[in-house]
């Protein structure tokens, strides 16, 4: 896209050159600190990285909780500027639509002076300004730094006229939704490659890889029938539950290890030697207890969400020195292919059996009776082992295919802020474009 005609220096080193014509002023003279307090029947609103200020109910994996009094809440309308003071480095901002209240956490401010509001959301979320929050923010624990509005006043901001503001607004209102559309086409392709991803794994656990099998009813009704030469057990009769109890702590006279932890399990289907571990400690009893082997499955076993409890990963190598963390169950094969139960706990059947199972309010937990008596079918060994190197090599398939797709929209979302970024700095000139 051409650039516009002349351009001037702004003065401020993070902006670089703007277009001849345009304005700055500070923050100071475009907004004040507003504290008006809750009336009664406003609605909940909140302020996501993606998305700005938002309807809290128009989202459904919001899990922070509304406090009960909210008398200390702030009113915000429609024109307002909104920012987590403690999350506004990451891009928790935004201008609001919508009139409702919000947790004495945000930062609400009122505008003096008329402009266009969705203008000023774009360039406020832009990239070189979310840098400049980041240099402002500050304070003791990392991830935690807090914005002041004593600092967010004095950041200058770009001013064109009201119609070159509008301008801006309407093109990038246009292209945002053209490449937000694009997303979801490839988020709604990765959806249906999880699924086909599901499917391989339900339909091979508990059905086997031969589809002219003589089948049996397995007396699970969530299991549903099995090949009639499978058996079914309790988790407990095929391998060792082991809920660990090592924390992070590092303590120098206990033995020096590595700790496979929660996000360990979470992100990754398999622990590999390969995989970044962070250094722990533990007593000799634990280590004797929870140090890992190969052909170990490991589970998440809290959470404050049931949907992330119960999922697995498989200790596919020989590892020296790890054990297995705290929030994790290990679970040690006796009697039945590590791989084999790995894929089984995979399935939506044991996701399911998983959820019902778990107990809490504001956080999940997944009691070791529970996970000993999952019933799982049993094939023979041989069998076992066809269908966990199947499901290797037929997974790795479609998750490449998966990464392959996720590249991709992690490329239109950088297109998608640089082109905000360029348009909303006057680094391009869009004025033609709408």
């Amino acid at each position: 896209m051409r650039r516009y005609p002349k351009y001037k220096e702004s003065g401020v080193e993070w902006i670089g050159e703007v277009p001849k014509g345009w304005n700055m002023i500070r923050c100071t003279h475009l907004f004040e600190l507003k504290h008006i307090k809750n009336t009664s029947g406003e609605i909940n609103l909140s302020v996501y990285r993606d998305y700005g200020v938002i309807k809290r109910d128009s989202r459904d994996d919001n899990y922070n909780r509304v406090s009960e009094d909210t008398s200390n809440y702030k009113l915000v309308e429609p024109g307002d500027f909104v920012f987590n003071k403690m999350k506004c480095w990451q891009g928790s901002l935004g201008v609001s639509e919508y009139r409702g209240i919000v947790s004495p956490a945000y930062t609400v401010c009122k505008p003096k002076r008329h402009f266009h509001g969705k203008y000023f959301h774009y360039l406020l979320r832009s990239q070189p300004y979310i840098q400049e929050f980041n240099r402002l923010s500050y304070g003791v624990r990392i991830g935690q730094w807090e914005l002041r509005f004593e600092d967010f006043k004095d950041i200058v901001v770009l001013y064109p006229s009201l119609s070159e503001q509008t301008q801006i607004a309407n093109f990038l209102d246009r292209k945002t939704e053209q490449i937000d559309e694009l997303i979801r086409i490839k988020e709604r392709q990765i959806e249906l490659l999880q699924e086909q991803r599901t499917a391989l794994i339900n339909q091979a656990v508990t059905k086997g890889l031969d589809p002219n099998v003589e089948m049996k009813p397995s007396g699970v009704e969530w299991i549903g029938e099995i090949p009639a030469h499978w058996e079914i057990k309790r988790l407990k009769h095929v391998a060792k539950i082991l809920p660990s109890n090592v924390d992070k702590h590092i303590y120098p006279d206990e033995i020096q290890v590595r700790l496979c932890n929660y996000t360990d399990v979470y992100y990754n289907d398999y622990i590999t030697v390969d995989t970044a571990l962070k250094k722990g400690s533990c007593k000799e009893s634990e280590f004797a207890k929870f140090v890992l082997r190969k052909g170990d499955v490991i589970i998440t076993k809290d959470s404050e969400t049931p949907d992330d409890i119960g999922v697995p990963t498989f200790v596919k190598d020989d590892l020296d020195n790890v054990v297995c963390g705290y929030h994790l169950t290990m679970i040690r094969p006796l009697a039945c292919l590590g791989e084999f139960i790995f894929r089984f706990i995979q399935s939506d059947k044991t996701r399911r059996y998983f959820e019902v199972n778990s107990n809490g309010i504001t956080r999940y937990g997944l009691g070791k009776a529970s996970i000993e008596n999952l019933l799982l079918p049993i094939p023979p060994d041989s069998e076992q082992q066809q269908i966990a190197n199947l499901l290797d090599r037929k997974t790795k398939q479609i998750d490449e295919l998966i990464a392959a797709e996720q590249r991709k929209i992690e490329r239109l979302k950088e297109y998608r802020q640089s082109l905000i970024s360029e348009a909303v700095t006057g680094k391009i000139d869009v004025r033609n474009e709408v």
